[in-house]
């Protein structure tokens, strides 16, 4: 342990400034009261705040991104960088937001992104590489992208049933960042086809456990009122996850959307992020659950907010 802490205090400059597409690197042994214990039988998650929701703006749109972003939720950024991230040549400006209701790896690509990159649409730190990806497939993933090194360590894709994409990230250097004040969910949109088979391999990756599983949620969550669909809540080591199983017959932008934050204030918040240039798309709609709504960010980015959970 003292060895490691050492490499902590000697981490180069660059390496807190240089994201990989990964996202952030690994946490010291402080861990938060969100942070996941990491069970090594069961999974390589190390916590919440080391997992990245990846964020890819419109070309030239990342400054106004970042500025709208901590306007809305508070938090720092790393300098921006240019690098390649990805296993075949390609350019991207990159920069890490560290906020309270979730850590972003924000990506502007100054060439055209490479195939299938993204399509993820989170970083999961592991705390042993090799392990998870064999965990990955031992679940029933594929990996869709094979291991590659990037400028501070190893990546992989994997892909759960139901088309669902993860980047697998490990750095070889260890800064430790600030525990977060709420964990977001991470929001996945599935057929009843794909349901089983997608829960079955992600619990077992993850080491999850289903808290809920509503089959007649109030559709207007998802905006669709007077109707009703599948809300499945998971909780595991890499976070909170919701799952919404539904005839696909979804209006505009639901689905978009690949990250829910929670916020103690659903309508201060709303206006901090249109006053510094978001749009609300939807909402707030109230429900059983509590009070959420749908806003694009500048760049593009969808999310949904949301104040109380029934969890």
């Amino acid at each position: 342990m003292n060895k490691r802490k050492a490499m902590v205090r000697l981490l180069p400059a660059l390496l807190l400034v240089v994201v990989g597409v990964g996202g952030v690197a690994a946490p010291s042994s402080a861990q938060s009261r969100n942070a996941a214990v990491v069970l090594p039988d069961v999974t390589t998650a190390v916590g919440p705040q080391y997992d990245t929701t990846h964020v890819y703006v419109t070309p030239g749109t990342m400054d106004a991104f970042v500025t709208c972003w901590e306007a809305t939720f508070g938090g720092t950024h790393t300098a921006k960088v240019v690098t390649d991230v990805t296993p075949t040549p390609s350019t991207t400006a990159s920069e890490l937001v560290l906020s309270p209701v979730g850590t972003l790896s924000v990506f502007d690509f100054q060439t055209p992104v490479p195939y299938p990159f993204g399509a993820e649409r989170t970083g999961w730190l592991m705390s042993d590489f090799d392990k998870g990806v064999r965990l990955a497939r031992a679940s029933g993933a594929d990996v869709v992208v094979a291991p590659f090194d990037d400028p501070i360590g190893r990546d992989a894709v994997v892909q759960f049933p139901g088309g669902v994409n993860a980047q697998l990230y490990w750095h070889t250097k260890a800064p430790s960042y600030a525990p977060l004040e709420t964990v977001p969910d991470n929001r996945i949109y599935l057929t009843r086809d794909s349901a089983s088979a997608f829960l079955t391999s992600y619990l077992r990756f993850t080491g999850g456990r289903i808290v809920s599983d509503d089959r007649a949620a109030d559709g207007g969550q998802i905006g669709m009122p007077d109707e009703t669909y599948r809300r499945i809540t998971i909780s595991s080591p890499f976070g909170n996850t919701v799952v919404s199983v539904t005839e696909g017959h979804l209006p505009y932008p639901f689905g978009r959307e690949t990250t829910g934050y929670e916020v103690k204030d659903l309508t201060s918040t709303l206006h901090k992020a249109e006053a510094a240039g978001a749009k609300v798309l939807w909402g707030p709609y109230t429900s059983q659950t509590g009070t959420s709504a749908m806003v694009r960010f500048p760049g593009g980015y969808v999310a949904e907010l949301h104040q109380g959970d029934d969890r």
